[in-house]
């Protein structure tokens, strides 16, 4: 992430917006269950508030410096970092209860890419596991706000059919309202 993009991801009014807004509203109706796995906390933000939401996280982040940071701030709780990459994860199968990731899919350099993190993700989950996630719309703002940064976006409208191709059923995606909107949230079981 380039540098004002990660000052935005780690600032006080994106927590609150993850707190009150996001997670809420993506985990409406959903049971991670009691041992969660996050893809790609970045600065931890989610990270903070699942912990307090679930008995054990496994948070896996692909950046080495945010990965050792949060295992710093985490230390001691329920919540256990790995600087890994989520394209081969180092997991047995069918370990996690649930599994999530915010605001990430489209820090994912390709498409191929992406599809293999779902299909790693769909193998440490156990039978009936649920995926749970949200991730942006492109507008003029966002695109300004992630330059320099690897950015490709994730179509919602061919989003269930690629968590299918990867193993998940029972796949629902929602795009956020009001107009315009700026998000989506999908959720998908194993």
């Amino acid at each position: 992430m380039n540098q004002e993009h990660l000052r935005l991801c780690a600032s006080a009014e994106w927590g609150a917006t993850i707190q009150n807004d996001i997670l809420p509203w993506a985990l409406a109706g959903w049971d991670l269950g009691q041992d969660v796995l996050e893809i790609g906390p970045g600065p931890g933000l989610t990270t903070r508030v699942l912990a307090g939401l679930v008995p054990r996280l496994t948070a896996v982040e692909v950046d080495a410096d945010l990965a050792d940071a949060l295992k710093t701030r985490m230390q001691g709780s329920n919540v256990e970092v790995l600087h890994a990459d989520a394209t081969a994860l180092p997991f047995a199968s069918g370990r996690f209860s649930g599994a999530t990731c915010f605001t990430m899919l489209h820090h994912v350099p390709t498409p191929e890419l992406q599809d293999r993190l779902f299909a790693e993700v769909r193998r440490v989950l156990r039978p009936g596991g649920v995926l749970v996630g949200v991730d942006s719309l492109p507008s003029p703002e966002w695109w300004a706000l992630h330059a320099d940064d690897i950015c490709v976006p994730v179509d919602p409208d061919g989003l269930a059919a690629r968590l299918e191709r990867a193993g998940f059923a029972a796949t629902d995606v929602a795009v956020s309202t009001p107009a315009p909107p700026r998000r989506f949230r999908f959720a998908a079981r194993a």
